[in-house]
């Protein structure tokens, strides 16, 4: 659970209360039935290790923040300990250990190579590990201030877009960039004999907690875009550059980290792990056979993996658990979702066969807001908290874009495909029930699922299987047999600026506030402008408005 789903904040710094109770109560625990805590960070190692590097740097700025970090950190400590009465264990778990068992102990494999990147924690950016059986061996390391995650965040501030939060769009608007400026960009990373990588830090100013980008950066990539401004080719240039150098150090570091593992297998988390078309290039060109990518592989998934670490680690609990899906959240009861329409008052449909229905509306060009069983984790809708269209419709990427999720034109759609048809519209296929990996349509099909196939002929996509997902695989199962198209476009389901929907009132709200079609809310079916056609065999079954 993550606390900006309550709060509404997105990458909210709250103390994370609610989602703390909300795990308790569907738990049916209090804290008493508690047996440890586990947080995702050492408070002082961080300072320990910045303060020598931000002495010597002069910046004083750094050494401030660290500090209060920390201090930050036992505050919570204590407050969890006043506010629920718990008087147990609290483990204090590396941030890059729980990146790191968040990634391998729920893969399912028995040996693998660990790999975690991001903009750093505990001081570090970059880690590789061994994974065997309950055992994390530590390989080798990347400090901070020498950070690829760095490096990514600083060039999406100069492109005018948000710190932590769009680094996404980044990716997305590479693709229509030339290589103009990648060799431009190249030598602020060397790549090392090691499999390791240094940053030119002339070039940024992370380093002493002042601007992401110094001087020489600005007198060689120009100006800082304004947010919200006009993108010129010169930007999509630099988002490419930034993608490429990303891309061709991660496959470096994947090459060495499989030499040093001696493992075919790669598991990757952290913030940086979020960058599909990366996670790619490790797998196909560092030569590895399987990945498995946490799907909620930033920090808000380090909860999960600093609990991992405990279980195993201190606790020498067997590994039992794979985590073949991320519907892990909140579910709600049917009473909870009509409650919500009359809430709103939204008329609405009670159907025998909501995924049948959706399929059919999908299929007539309508957008549909589809909201069912229990949350995903991490921020990929993996059709639980979905808005679905017609991928065969040319038009339909702006239709979403800029009618409903109210965001930027470059912005690519993932298609969800049956994962017994992937192999026939994919090049390079690969299992990928999470959408952490970008793979090429194959130029034959292109044609006919223009609204996922981005410009450069890839989608980000998500394999649905009928064993981990029964009722979206019905959807789209449907689908295909209506269209012949074995996969529907999905997006989360919420606006721009917001966090993925919550309560079915939030849904509600998004689908009365947008240009969606229609919303589909556990079996309770509304619609804008209803379809004249009839529905299928087992459609609806009651028809009346929301009761008061």
């Amino acid at each position: 659970m993550e606390q900006e789903r309550l709060n509404r904040d997105m990458h909210t710094k709250q103390y994370p209360a609610g989602a703390i109770d909300a795990c308790l109560e569907k738990a049916g625990a209090s804290m008493s039935d508690v047996d440890a805590v586990a947080v995702a960070q050492r408070p002082l190692v961080d300072l320990a290790r910045g303060a020598g590097d931000a002495v010597a740097r002069a910046a004083p700025k750094r050494l401030v923040a660290q500090t209060y970090t920390d201090l930050r950190l036992l505050a919570r400590v204590r407050l969890l300990r006043r506010r629920w009465g718990y008087r147990g264990p609290v483990h204090l778990v590396g941030h890059h250990d729980a990146h790191a068992a968040g990634a391998f102990y729920p893969s399912g494999f028995d040996e693998a190579a660990v790999l975690t990147v991001d903009r750093g924690g505990d001081f570090l950016s970059t880690t590789l590990w061994a994974g065997r059986d309950r055992r994390l061996e530590p390989l080798a390391a990347v400090r901070n201030p020498h950070s690829l995650g760095e490096l990514y965040t600083a060039v999406t501030v100069h492109l005018g877009f948000r710190a932590g939060s769009d680094e996404g769009k980044v990716m997305g608007l590479a693709p229509y960039g030339s290589t103009a400026l990648v060799d431009s960009l190249r030598p602020a990373v060397r790549l090392t004999g090691d499999g390791l990588f240094r940053i030119d830090l002339s070039w940024f100013g992370w380093h002493r907690q002042g601007p992401p980008v110094g001087p020489r950066f600005v007198e060689r990539f120009g100006p800082a875009r304004v947010p919200e401004s006009e993108i010129t080719q010169h930007h999509m240039d630099l988002a490419r550059a930034v993608q490429d150098v990303l891309e061709d150090s991660a496959v470096h570091i994947g090459r060495g980290l499989r030499r040093r593992a001696c493992s075919a297998m790669l598991c990757l988390s952290g913030g940086v792990a979020l960058n599909s078309v990366m996670n790619n290039r490790i797998l196909v060109d560092a030569e590895f056979e399987d990945v498995f990518i946490q799907p909620a592989a930033s920090d808000a998934g380090n909860a999960l993996g600093a609990a991992l670490w405990v279980w195993h680690h201190h606790m020498g609990r067997p590994r039992e658990w794979t985590m073949e899906h991320a519907y892990l959240g909140v579910s709600w009861s049917e009473a909870d979702m009509r409650s919500a329409f009359a809430s709103r008052g939204v008329s609405y449909q009670r159907v025998a066969d909501p995924a049948a229905e959706a399929a059919r509306l999908v299929a007539a060009g309508k957008v549909v807001g589809w909201f069912q069983g229990r949350a995903e984790v991490g921020p990929r809708a993996l059709g639980a908290r979905s808005i679905l269209a017609d991928p065969r419709r040319p038009d339909m990427r702006d239709i979403v874009n800029h009618r409903v999720k109210r965001r930027e034109w470059f912005r690519p759609f993932a298609p969800s495909v049956l994962a017994e048809h992937a192999d026939d519209w994919f090049d390079c296929y690969h299992p990928n029930p999470f959408m952490l990996l970008v793979q090429p349509v194959r130029p034959e099909k292109r044609d006919l699922v223009p609204s996922i196939t981005h410009v450069d002929g890839s989608a980000r996509l998500q394999t649905v299987t009928e064993a981990t997902s029964p009722l979206y695989h019905r959807l789209v199962s449907e689908f295909h047999r209506l269209t012949g198209v074995p996969m529907v476009l999905n997006t989360s389901f919420n606006l721009r600026g917001e966090p993925m929907v919550h309560r079915p009132e939030e849904a509600l709200d998004d689908y009365l506030r947008s240009g969606m079609d229609a919303v589909v809310i556990g079996d309770c079916l509304a619609e804008k402008q209803p379809l004249t056609s009839p529905p299928p065999a087992g459609g609806l079954s009651v028809s009346g408005p929301a009761p008061a």
